[in-house]
C-alpha cells in the first residue's frame, strides 16, 4: 500500500464541491462496479489491496463515475486529468 493514503485522498473528496449521487444512482455505480471488477477478474487484472480501498472509498463517497474517473487520473498526474481538481497526485507506484 505504499505511495497511497486512501484516507488521505478521502479527506481531499470530502473537501471537493460535488453533487453526491442518490441512493439509486449510488446502488446502480455499485452494480456498474461490481461487474466491472469482476470482468476485470476474468482478463486476469487483479487490483491490488490499496486499489480496492481507493474504489471502494469512491463509492462510499457517492462520487459520479466521471468524477471518479478525473481523481484516479489526477492521483496519477496523467496528461489528461483536471488540474483544477484539488487532489494530490501521488504518481504510480500504488
Amino acid at each position: 500500500m505504499s505511495g497511497l493514503d486512501v484516507e488521505a485522498v478521502r479527506a481531499e473528496v470530502r473537501a471537493l464541491d460535488y453533487v453526491r449521487g442518490t441512493p439509486a444512482e449510488q446502488q446502480e455505480w455499485r452494480e456498474a462496479d461490481a461487474d466491472a471488477r469482476h470482468n476485470n477478474v476474468i482478463e486476469g487484472l487483479v487490483f491490488s489491496p490499496v486499489e480496492d480501498a481507493l474504489f471502494d472509498m469512491l463509492r462510499d463517497e457517492a462520487v459520479p463515475p466521471h468524477l471518479a474517473t478525473q481523481i484516479i487520473l489526477r492521483l496519477h498526474d496523467h496528461p489528461d486529468a483536471d488540474r483544477s481538481l484539488a487532489v494530490t497526485p501521488v504518481g504510480s507506484d500504488w
